[in-house]
C-alpha cells in the first residue's frame, strides 16, 4: 500500500495495549452504566466505539470472538438478556472487518461517516432483541448514541493511535 504524502508512520502496535484499551472501554462503560445517567439510551457506547476502531486497525488481532466476549460481559454486568450485546458487537465486529481495508484510506472525519451506518445497525439490532424478548422501547433518545459515537471516532482515533506516532526523524540518506 502506497502511503499519502505527508502521512506519519507508525509504530507496530503492542497487544498489551489493545487489550488494556478495550478492558478500560469496558470499564468507563460499567462505570457510566452505575453512575447518574444509568441505562440511558442516548449514551455513547464507548467499548463498542474501541472495539470497531481495533477491529479496523488491527483485525488479525481483535476480531468476532474478542466482541462476543466482551459483549457477554456488557450483558452480565447490566443484567440484560444473556447475548444481546454479545450478538451486538459480534456483528459489530463482522461489519467493521469487511470494511477495515476501505475505512482506512480516508481521513478521520470521512472514517466517521463510514463507520456511522456500522453503529446504527448495531444498535437497532440490540434494540430489536429487546423489543423481541418483550423489554420496553428505550424512546427516540436511543437514535442519538450511534451519531455521538460516530462524533467520538476522531477523538478515540488520536488517542490510540497516539502511543504508535513514530517521532519524525528526518535523516537524508533515509527517507521514511
Amino acid at each position: 500500500m502506497i502511503m499519502p504524502r505527508g502521512q506519519q508512520l507508525l509504530l507496530p502496535v503492542r497487544p498489551l495495549f489493545i487489550w488494556s484499551s478495550l478492558v478500560a472501554a469496558l470499564a468507563i462503560n460499567m462505570l457510566l452504566n452505575m453512575s447518574l445517567l444509568g441505562n440511558a439510551a442516548w449514551v455513547p457506547d464507548l467499548l463498542a466505539l474501541v472495539l470497531v476502531f481495533w477491529t479496523i486497525h488491527q483485525p488479525l488481532r481483535v476480531g468476532v470472538g474478542a466482541a462476543f466476549m466482551l459483549g457477554l460481559a456488557m450483558d452480565v454486568h447490566q443484567s440484560a438478556l444473556l447475548g444481546q450485546h454479545a450478538l451486538a458487537y459480534a456483528m459489530l465486529s463482522f461489519m467493521a472487518i469487511a470494511i477495515h481495508r476501505r475505512v482506512l484510506w480516508f481521513n478521520v472525519p470521512t472514517q466517521a461517516a463510514q463507520v456511522l451506518p456500522i453503529f446504527i445497525v448495531a444498535h437497532a439490532l440490540a434494540l430489536l432483541v429487546r423489543v423481541i424478548s418483550g423489554d420496553h422501547t428505550p424512546g427516540w433518545l436511543a437514535m442519538l448514541a450511534p451519531f455521538l459515537e460516530a462524533l467520538l471516532w476522531p477523538v478515540v482515533s488520536v488517542l490510540l493511535l497516539w502511543p504508535q506516532l513514530r517521532s519524525p526523524n528526518p535523516d537524508a540518506n533515509r527517507p521514511l
